[in-house]
């Protein structure tokens, strides 16, 4: 799921969630892709007969009304959406007794597969909630003849999840056949800390369900040695996408590999944003006039259509952020939403959590 469908879909989420209703009279629906609308719409008309029967008067009127607009709102859709359709509906005003009867409706970002009908004090968000969580992952190793390391990359995150250290002794300097024995011993250990290292990368990434691909990184040639021999199981094996050069292992290994691996990593929004925050404080460093930062001058330079891209953390306030969107889109501008996960994503943080690369400098 795309950064910005992210954003939009957890600002509806957290706006929903603030709705709670004295009796169980919120509407949920969720409705499957292909399935028949029609139907949807035939299920709430029996709901709404039956919701006639309820005692309580307040609770009778808020709970038919709610479905009433519901299936006002159904009848507009001549099919269901190619990913199904969610729809919320109820009574949300503050005050018992008042009536402000709103009625939410949108395609999900991903296909639905479950149909649903829900009355309750709140709207039932769960199957929106785990939409949002990231699935897709990459795994990470990095290895050289002393270190190796295994991490892993979900969405924006790196998890780092465990390190060795080998006994492999460094080069030996002095000729004859006790070097030649030596280095015999070298290369035997060498292989065995390979094993460990496999064994446990194997292990680790057979439990990942949605494991996308591998990544192997380290200096010098020791990482194709490791990808070359039998050091994986098959299946893991096989899900190598490359390898990559790095100057170090540990933690700087894991970074620098996920950084120089941006064209295999291509379709992971940490690249993306990698490259977003980069250009902002690059832009900052050589040509400080053609960018902002803090909300007050982005929105100034939203208002004078100076903004050619606007950055925002996902810690910024979501309301503000979407009018601030909305701004900056009415004048072209794209846009991105920074994760607060990455070492950008904090940096940006650290400048009020919003800034804009400019089109021209402001006076």
């Amino acid at each position: 799921m795309e950064s910005k469908i992210r954003f939009r879909l957890k600002k509806i989420i957290k706006e929903l969630e603030e709705y709670r209703a004295r009796h169980t009279e919120l509407v949920s629906v969720y409705i499957p892709q292909d399935y028949d609308i029609v139907k949807i719409q035939q299920q709430l008309s029996s709901e709404q007969s039956t919701a006639r029967n309820i005692k309580s008067s307040t609770t009778r009127k808020n709970v038919t009304d709610a479905l009433e607009r519901m299936i006002r709102e159904l009848r507009t859709y001549k099919k269901t959406p190619p990913n199904g359709l969610v729809c919320f509906s109820g009574n949300v005003a503050e005050r018992e007794g008042d009536s402000d009867v709103k009625v939410w409706s949108f395609e999900p970002p991903v296909p639905l597969k479950t149909k649903l009908y829900k009355c309750g004090q709140t709207f039932y968000l769960e199957p929106l909630k785990e939409m949002m969580t990231i699935k897709e992952a990459y795994g990470i190793i990095v290895i050289d003849r002393r270190e190796g390391n295994i991490a892993l990359l979900k969405g924006k995150a790196i998890i780092p999840i465990t390190s060795f250290t080998s006994v492999v002794p460094g080069k030996y300097k002095t000729g004859g056949q006790s070097a030649a024995r030596f280095a015999r011993v070298r290369e035997g250990l060498a292989k065995d800390f390979f094993k460990k290292v496999g064994a446990a990368a194997t292990d680790e990434f057979r439990k990942i369900e949605n494991l996308k691909g591998i990544l192997v990184g380290g200096p010098g040639p020791t990482k194709d040695e490791f990808v070359k021999g039998n050091y994986l199981g098959t299946e893991i094996k096989e899900k190598i996408i490359g390898t990559v050069d790095t100057g170090y292992t540990g933690d700087e290994g894991i970074e620098e590999t996920v950084t120089r691996g941006e064209d295999l990593l291509a379709q992971e929004e940490i690249t993306e944003e990698k490259k977003i925050v980069k250009r902002l404080f690059e832009t900052l460093g050589t040509d400080p006039d053609l960018a902002t930062y803090g909300k007050n001058q982005v929105k100034h330079a939203i208002e004078i259509g100076a903004v050619k891209t606007l950055l925002v953390s996902e810690k910024f306030n979501p309301k503000e952020a979407e009018k601030i969107i909305e701004s900056a889109e009415n004048i072209g501008s794209e846009w991105f939403v920074i994760s607060d996960e990455t070492r950008e994503g904090k940096q940006l943080i650290d400048l009020g959590g919003i800034a804009a690369i400019l089109r021209f400098a402001m006076a």
